[in-house]
């Protein structure tokens, strides 16, 4: 969908950087470490024009920028050019407030944050898939930031053990710091790389850290490292061959850790924010090939599309594959105000489809290996 078109640029200007400008997209102000040029004489309280440099071209300080950027939309300024690139480190609170974003998406800053935790719909449809039951002993294998791993606690009533495992300690203590607000004591997040996480010997130590006993969990969700060719808003591609093709025997390795892992019955949810067919479909055929005894399973709820052709899975088992993304959205072109007097059923069902891109595949495990 374009954004709103009537929205007047103005002489004064701002350049963020692009992750800052797909966060502004999606709802966000911009904050002083986004910002990466103003205008000479920006001073707090102008109505400023905010713009992404998608290419990453634009010199911090700059005053002017004439190279490739994209309007986000309008704000007002919080502080001044010249208090903006003082070299304060202090400095990381709003910087414009936008107030004509070219999208009208809510901002959700802190709003309820020891209540709420916001993800994207398919983020929150692979927990539903994974069904996670009270009394159950869980794994999140690459569980950073710790939207689904607390999800996962939160449907088991707290009741049971999740263990989240990242090799990034930062992001190990941004899960226990997500737990924590919201109050769940079922998280042990560990910093941990999940291609390890198999105990290789039968001797019994170290109780309840990685590494693990072979079929220790009930559920496993891997939610993979992956190419995350699915994330939107994304105006600005990074991604060289040699990145997006490392990605596919990582997940493998993993995999294949997962299956040790799982117990006689257990389910296993495989899931990326990608769209390529190595990094999903193709993984599927690999695992149903390489370990006999997993099933595919049809998933509950399911709202995505089904699987995409090319991996030479049968047109059933494509059914029981999970796939979001925007391509089925038919509104290219289409101008906001145009959807006013649509259906609320219609808006329901595109809000639904209009996603990032994102696949999901559920296997339960048959016999033991």
């Amino acid at each position: 969908m374009n954004g709103r078109k009537n929205i007047k640029k103005q002489h004064c200007e701002v350049i963020v950087g692009a992750q800052c400008g797909n966060a502004v997209l999606r709802g966000a102000h911009v904050y002083v470490p986004g910002i990466v040029s103003a205008s000479k004489f920006m001073k707090a309280g102008d109505v400023i024009s905010v713009y992404s440099d998608i290419k990453g071209k634009c010199k911090k300080g700059a005053k002017e920028f004439d190279g490739t950027k994209v309007f986000l939309g309008n704000g007002i300024s919080e502080l001044s050019r010249k208090e903006i690139f003082s070299g304060l480190p202090e400095l990381k609170g709003i910087g414009i407030r936008m107030t004509e974003p070219i999208y009208l998406s809510p901002s959700f800053d802190n709003v309820l944050p020891s209540y709420l935790f916001l993800q994207n719909l398919p983020s929150v449809v692979v927990t539903h898939v994974l069904d996670p039951q009270p009394g159950e002993k869980i794994l999140d294998m690459c569980a950073a930031p710790g939207g689904k791993t607390t999800h996962i606690a939160a449907l088991m009533h707290d009741q049971g053990e999740v263990i989240a495992l990242d090799k990034i300690s930062n992001k190990v203590e941004k899960i226990k710091q997500n737990a924590l607000l919201l109050g769940l004591n079922s998280i042990k997040a560990f910093c941990f790389d999940g291609t390890k996480a198999l105990k290789l010997n039968t001797v019994k130590d170290a109780e309840g850290k990685p590494p693990f006993l072979p079929e220790s969990f009930d559920r496993i969700l891997l939610d993979a490292p992956c190419s995350g060719m699915g994330q939107r808003p994304n105006m600005a591609c990074s991604w060289t061959l040699k990145e997006v093709t490392s990605y596919q025997p990582l997940q493998r390795k993993l995999f294949t850790v997962a299956v040790e892992l799982l117990k006689p019955g257990g389910v296993l949810v495989y899931s990326t924010c990608t769209i390529t067919l190595a990094e999903n479909e193709e993984q599927v055929a690999w695992a149903l090939r390489t370990f006999p005894y997993l099933q595919l399973q049809p998933q509950e709820a399911h709202i995505g599309g089904e699987g995409m052709v090319g991996a030479g899975l049968s047109l059933e088992q494509l059914k029981q594959l999970q796939r979001f993304g925007p391509s089925v959205v038919p509104l290219r072109g289409t101008d906001i105000d145009s959807l006013r007097d649509a259906r609320i059923e219609d808006m329901i069902w595109l809000a639904n489809k209009d996603c990032i891109g994102f696949f999901i595949a559920k296997f339960i495990k048959c016999k033991s290996t």
